[in-house]
């Protein structure tokens, strides 16, 4: 069997493995790569060389693929104007708990010099690593 079957056949088995196990594109993008070692193979013959040109085209293509194919993930994905409620006070410029889709969050208030509540419901903001920045429902709507 020929090298260049063998790396056609690689090239097949992950392309295809795509279809029954969704890995994002990696998978394709190294039967992809196979592929183009088999055109490789045809001029070049040392295994290892074109074993590492096969590493090399799968990383590049993956990276590649994350960069302009996938969908651009945003910083948060808390929806904007959700409500919740707070579980203890929030002192000003300092954190608390709100309760948020059934959750426990520590929060703190967008405006550093209000004070909120506890109980009160509030507006989920935005999210800043593990601490989402809320809005008392009373300063938003009077």
């Amino acid at each position: 069997m020929s090298i260049t079957l063998i790396w056609l056949i690689v090239g097949a088995c992950f392309c295809l493995s795509e279809l029954f196990i969704p890995t994002a594109f990696v998978a394709f993008t190294m039967g992809i790569s196979a592929f183009i070692v088999a055109l490789l193979s045809l001029a070049v013959g040392n295994l290892w060389l074109l074993a590492l040109c096969w590493l090399l085209l799968s990383a590049s293509l993956i990276v590649l693929t994350r960069k302009y194919i996938s969908p651009r993930r945003r910083k948060s994905k808390i929806r904007d104007a959700v409500l919740g409620e707070t579980i203890t006070e929030i002192p000003a410029g300092k954190t608390g708990r709100v309760l948020y889709e059934g959750n426990s969050w520590r929060a703190r208030c967008d405006d550093e010099q209000a004070f909120i509540a506890p109980y009160q419901r509030v507006y989920v903001v935005r999210r800043e690593g593990t601490t989402l920045i809320v809005m008392p429902e009373n300063i938003l709507h009077p």
